[in-house]
């Protein structure tokens, strides 16, 4: 009788693969939507996430869901065909305007400004330039800071813009396409030049040239004056922020008197006008992207990040309104961000496997990282929402005091599966319990300081990241505030120590000492 024990071995071995791929595929054998669902659904939980998110694959949804409220005081629900302020995501249709200008032989790139708007008081600036933010440009703020206190009641809108920057002239940063930097005042100008170009308005010309061609029948121009003057609108997810990181509850961005002043007086369009749909943002991906909008070339070359001087890519990586993503993992990633007030939002695109990632959230969540994991979720890879320590902390020291704050937070540390624990979101924590001290409210909230809470978080920090020599310098700079003078030259010692370059800390030494 033959010896059975190789056919019975590999038998076993068949079944032991068997019950793995089954174990395999219950675990990873989810599709796209269910995998996207769980990630969504945990972020949401962890108040990672408050919005609408649209996936799709060859132009077909494939997931679409909305989590939280669009008016978190009226309960009103966010809801799939809910309008939104798309934010920046304007510049890659602002982008897309003046790219039809070129493709009608109207202007060229490569064209200096002043070839079109002879006032324009920079001559070196080309159309490129203003495309990939390597112009050199200062804020507008460096121009009309001086003009709005000197005028508190005027509304300063695009027709003030070219006499403001003539009038007030400033240096630029650097010189075009040495170096690069993000600004919204590259794409003001660029309204301009349309409106000069075309001979009609600049939202005319967009509606003409992109919504219509794109079908985007709910995308309309709404600028940023606007967004924050309206109270009441049930088809509108407002921006709402948190006016502290320890805050439990949110409050609606248009309530808080500087925003809504800021905002009412610099009323200059160009880089965050339209308010959209996440439907009607992917008629734009899939029409810009399958030729509908521009030819090809074009649309290629948009999707280029722009060389500088040096022939190196740009510090951002963009091309014409496009940032390409720097990591290739799928295949080239073309998106833009948006961000205002309370608010943030994405439109993403992978163009070799034709994904389209939009999402927007009205609790200001970082839409931008949420959707490039999503990303990875959509391909397979597993992502688990953490929830943040730093955050829990700071509201368990309010709620239980330093004792029961520091247990919790080491009882959870070590579950990494679950939370994340940044130096730099326990820093931040700690400059906003000290309040207004050094560190300005961004958004003139009235002034909290908490004082002892924010010497117990630095000093915690110090402890949980004992080699960073900023965690020191900060616990230094809250002592000083509350007069420890000794326990704060000891702490800036430590630092100076870890980081010899610490000018600053070396100053405040310096004085500490005498």
């Amino acid at each position: 009788m033959a010896d059975d024990t190789p056919r019975l071995l590999m038998r076993l071995f068949q079944c032991i693969v068997a019950l793995s791929l089954t174990a395999f595929g219950n675990l990873f054998g989810q599709t796209s939507e269910e995998r996207l669902k769980t990630y969504f659904s945990a972020l949401h939980e962890n108040q990672g996430f408050n919005g609408n998110v649209l996936v799709a694959e060859n132009g077909k949804i494939v997931f679409e869901q909305s989590y939280g409220y669009a008016d978190f005081a009226t309960k009103n629900k966010n809801y799939s065909a809910i309008q939104f302020p798309i934010a920046s995501i304007s510049k890659t249709i602002v982008a897309s305007a003046v790219l039809k200008l070129v493709e009608l032989g109207k202007i060229k790139v490569a064209d200096p400004v002043t070839n079109h708007l002879p006032k324009f008081p920079y001559p070196e600036i080309t159309i490129r330039h203003l495309l990939s933010h390597t112009s050199g440009l200062p804020p507008y703020n460096a121009y009309f800071d001086s003009l709005w206190k000197a005028n508190p009641n005027k509304v300063f809108t695009n027709a003030d813009f070219l006499p403001g920057v003539v009038s007030n002239r400033k240096a630029l940063l650097y010189q075009p396409g040495e170096r690069g930097n993000y600004d919204n005042i590259n794409y003001i100008v660029l309204a301009l030049l349309i409106e000069k170009v075309a001979s009609v308005s600049f939202p005319e010309f967009v509606n003409k040239y992109i919504l219509i061609p794109a079908g985007m029948n709910h995308t309309s121009f709404f600028p940023l004056k606007a967004q924050y003057e309206q109270n009441q609108n049930h088809q509108f997810a407002f921006p709402h922020l948190f006016p502290h990181m320890y805050s439990d509850s949110l409050v609606k961005a248009n309530t808080v008197p500087y925003i809504r002043s800021y905002w009412g007086a610099y009323n200059f369009n160009g880089f965050g006008d339209f308010i959209s749909t996440t439907h009607d943002l992917l008629k734009f991906s899939e029409e810009y992207a399958n030729g509908g909008l521009l030819n090809n070339a074009i649309m290629n070359e948009a999707f280029t990040p722009v060389k500088l001087n040096n022939g190196n890519n740009n510090p951002g990586n963009f091309g014409f309104g496009w940032e390409i993503d720097k990591d290739s993992l799928f295949g080239k990633v073309v998106y833009h961000s948006g961000a205002a007030t309370g608010f943030s939002a994405v439109l993403l695109r992978n163009l070799p496997r034709k994904q389209t990632i939009i999402l927007f959230d009205n609790t200001h969540s970082n839409a931008s990282q949420v959707a490039k994991n999503a990303l990875k979720v959509l391909n397979g890879i597993r992502v688990d929402p953490k929830k943040s320590l730093a955050k829990m902390y700071a509201k368990t020291l309010l709620s239980n005091g330093p004792i029961g704050a520091r247990t919790t937070l080491f009882e959870l540390k070590n579950d990494t599966t679950n939370y994340y624990i940044s130096e730099d979101e326990m820093n931040l924590i700690g400059y906003d319990f000290l309040g207004g001290v050094n560190n300005p409210n961004p958004f003139r909230f009235p002034e909290e300081h908490l004082y002892k809470e924010a010497v117990e978080t630095f000093k915690l920090n110090a402890e949980l990241f004992p080699n960073s020599w900023n965690v020191f310098d900060s616990y230094g700079e809250a002592l000083v505030v509350i007069g420890e003078k000794a326990k704060a030259i000891e702490m800036y010692k430590k630092s100076i120590l870890l980081n010899p370059n610490n000018e600053a800390g070396k100053k405040i030494l310096a004085e500490l000492l005498k």
